[in-house]
């Protein structure tokens, strides 16, 4: 099974949990569409990284 797979099981008994998908560029409207909260395309940038993770997960 495959991540946009994955994420639409997920979603079918929790659409409260944050996914971030780790895409290839052409992949992000794929990965939104299956029921990703956001994503990140490679090669993955630091920066970005931790600003999706504050973005979702600000305390």
């Amino acid at each position: 099974m495959g991540g946009l797979e994955a994420t639409q099981q997920i979603r079918k008994f929790n659409k409260d949990v944050v996914i971030i998908a780790q895409t290839a560029f052409g992949q992000t409207g794929k990965a939104i569409e299956a029921g990703c909260n956001d994503y990140i395309s490679k090669p993955i940038n630091k920066t970005e990284l931790l600003a999706l993770i504050q973005k979702y997960f600000k305390k």
